[in-house]
């Protein structure tokens, strides 16, 4: 028997399999969630495919329903945010070089996440999940970066994180119907003001 039968032990080679699916399927969401960036969430589908490296085919077998892919890239990259926040302060110099790198990431995903709720518009209660699974995990992770600056003595400590997240949202509101319009740079502006004067 070989190691590929179906006797040859319990996850001797399914492991391997799922790591390789699940590694397949970050790739597959971080191109869609670049087209969505450049595109809009409408893009075809062949762009994100093509950006994937995969066949369209294997776009519609893992995500039947534009809503479905949609939704994944909501979902992944509020969970990459999440990581992210961590990974920043223990490698960044400062801890409000960590939040301005995360807030940028924040920005990233506000972008992508435009055109989601009229993709769901039919949907009202999937897009509340949404919206509430995006607080629970993210709230968390902008305040333990505020709260890290605060300590360092970089910025105020009354600073509520759901305040600055809504703040920087607000900021990106308008950005894809004007090409006049950098959020980016208005946030950079925002961030670089959390300081405290030396």
């Amino acid at each position: 028997m070989s190691d590929t039968d179906e006797g040859a032990g319990p996850g001797r080679t399914v492991q391997p399999k799922r790591a390789d699916a699940r590694r397949n399927k970050e790739t597959l969401l971080d191109a869609a969630a670049a087209v969505f960036v450049t595109s809009g969430v409408e893009a075809p589908v062949r762009d994100i495919a093509a950006k994937a490296g995969v066949g369209v085919g294997t776009i519609y077998r893992h995500f039947p329903a534009r809503a479905d892919l949609i939704i994944a890239v909501y979902r992944h990259q509020v969970e990459a945010c999440a990581e992210a926040g961590p990974a920043l302060l223990s490698s960044s110099a400062t801890p409000h070089a960590a939040l301005a790198q995360w807030i940028n990431l924040f920005v990233d995903f506000l972008v992508t996440k435009h055109g989601l709720a009229g993709v769901l518009q039919s949907d009202n209660t999937g897009f509340d999940t949404l919206h509430t699974y995006f607080l629970d995990r993210l709230v968390p992770v902008c305040t333990q970066l505020l709260d890290a600056a605060a300590a360092s003595g970089e910025i105020r400590s009354d600073l509520k994180a759901y305040e600055l997240m809504r703040g920087v949202g607000n900021l990106c509101i308008g950005a894809d119907s004007d090409a006049q319009y950098d959020p980016r740079r208005l946030v950079e502006l925002l961030v670089a003001g959390l300081r405290l004067p030396d």
